[in-house]
């Protein structure tokens, strides 16, 4: 069965919307705000998401940032935002689709139908092993969430083994802090927040590493913080 997350702050579109799609036997997940939404796709398995722009805690453009540099399922943004410039910023950030409100429930099924299916026909092209292995020892189980380095287990929290898999995904793509922090914790970085440095500290001392010599983890003074450890073939 097809499962759906959407994300919508209007209750009676959200209800519409949901109602409609389970009469066509599709499974729907709904999130009144950005902040859930967010936390639904991480605790669940979708073929599609839906979301709108304008949602309170967490706004659709960093819902669709945050689920953008965690999965290539199809996202659909639907909003009243008129405007180009908010499209546009929709695109860039990864979306595949934009709908504008009020859209017909026909055209909606429409959208969705044509982009599962052109996910499904290119899924699993190239299967990739969940085990992931890098210079220097380092082994990386991204199914069974599990860190090795030189055949030792290295224990991480749940909060260090997901921005480890962040960088992982995304190689030699500078992070900022703030952005570390809005997709791991799912909040906007407070003045002051010293939640990511900590979190980078503990992550390099796990896993053996230096500030000074990185073979993994590499500070990008005034901007962030980078993977560039090698994948072995």
């Amino acid at each position: 069965m097809v499962s759906i997350l959407l994300v919508e702050d209007d209750l009676e579109i959200a209800r519409i919307c949901r109602d409609h799609l389970l009469r066509q036997g599709i499974a729907v997940t709904w999130a009144s705000t950005g902040k859930e939404g967010w936390e639904d796709f991480n605790q669940g398995s979708f073929d599609l998401v839906l979301v709108d722009l304008m949602l309170p805690e967490m706004d659709g453009f960093q819902l669709c940032k945050n689920i953008r540099l965690n999965s290539d399922i199809p996202l659909l943004i639907i909003s009243a935002k008129l405007e180009d410039e908010a499209k546009i910023k929709g695109l860039d950030l990864g979306a595949d689709d934009y709908i504008t409100k009020p859209f017909s429930l026909a055209e909606l099924m429409a959208r969705i139908n044509s982009h599962l299916r052109r996910y499904q026909r290119y899924q699993g092209i190239e299967p990739q092993s969940s085990e992931i292995k890098f210079n220097d020892g380092l082994v990386i189980n991204g199914e069974q969430r599990l860190v090795y380095v030189y055949e030792k287990e290295i224990l991480l929290t749940s909060k260090e083994f997901a921005m480890l898999q962040l960088f992982i995904q995304h190689p030699n793509r500078t992070f900022s802090k703030s952005e570390l922090y809005e997709h791991v914790w799912g909040e906007v970085e407070g003045m002051g927040n010293n939640t990511i440095n900590v979190h980078i500290k503990s992550l390099r001392t796990k896993l053996g590493e230096q500030m000074k010599e990185p073979k993994w983890i590499e500070t990008i003074w005034g901007t962030g913080y980078r993977f560039i450890g090698e994948k072995m073939e």
